[in-house]
């Protein structure tokens, strides 16, 4: 397969930073791959049958090493619908796709249809896609990632533009750093939307990024950015309502945190 490369970002939002630029992310096929499998274990145990989940209370099934989200038809959520944005992906770049999966919508209608669909020949046909294709999920993900800066920029304040692509592009300099914000913006989100608040704060990428050190040089940044997440994700818990109980949580999170650290 071929590099797994994005292009320069800066005039997607040259606009919005006056005088920041940031660096390609660009990943090889094995930097990518390794990406693809260390999120698949944080999500779910790098287990094949994982990779199709429908988790109690959701609306939604979650596929792939990025759970992305699956709407059955006529159902909308506050959560971006992901999956079928990365079968398009998918397709572009040659994969092919199961006989069923073109289809804009989830086939199973509820958990407890999919539930009893687990053996089917449909599931079956879905989890060997998924696992077939770790590296375009993982390709994927970069170019969610790569989406994400935009967006967050577009939401700070102008002051504090600059520094936030900075923080961004110091982590994202090394292969390790990239993983880092791959799986947090997969994990928790970007942090723009305004619903994703516990008494007016975010857990997002944003927040993590808002929450690092400035002027500092790169080789720290994946050590900085862990504590900024777990920061940011102990003030989640506080913030929480407490009928949500989140700190039941909080110990999984936080080691899942402790991986972007470099030393």
């Amino acid at each position: 397969m071929a590099w797994a490369r994005l292009g320069r970002v800066g005039a997607a939002f040259g606009a919005l930073v006056s005088h920041a630029t940031v660096a390609a992310i660009s990943l090889s096929h094995p930097e990518a791959l390794n990406v693809g499998h260390r999120v698949w274990q944080n999500e779910c145990g790098e287990t094949v049958s994982g990779l199709t989940s429908w988790n109690s209370g959701e609306d939604f099934a979650s596929l792939g090493i990025g759970h992305f989200i699956w709407y059955p038809a006529g159902r909308a959520g506050p959560f971006e619908e992901s999956f079928p944005k990365f079968l398009a992906y998918a397709r572009g770049r040659g994969a092919t796709l199961p006989a069923f999966a073109p289809n804009d919508h989830c086939p199973w209608n509820s958990r407890a249809e999919f539930a009893s669909a687990a053996g089917s020949e449909q599931m079956v046909q879905l989890r060997r896609f998924l696992a077939g294709t770790i590296d375009l999920q993982a390709d994927f993900l970069v170019l969610r990632l790569q989406e994400a800066l935009p967006k967050m920029l577009a939401v700070t304040p102008a002051s504090e533009r600059a520094a936030i692509a900075k923080n961004f592009e110091r982590v994202a300099s090394s292969a390790h750093g990239c993983y880092a914000l791959i799986d947090y913006v997969n994990f928790k989100g970007e942090g723009v939307l305004a619903t994703e608040r516990y008494r007016d704060r975010g857990w997002g990428l944003l927040q993590v990024l808002e929450g690092m050190p400035r002027g500092v040089g790169d080789g720290a940044a994946p050590d900085e950015f862990a504590a900024s997440a777990a920061a940011v994700l102990r003030a989640r818990v506080a913030n929480a309502p407490p009928p949500r109980h989140e700190a039941r949580w909080l110990p999984g999170w936080l080691h899942r945190v402790a991986s972007y650290r470099k030393s």
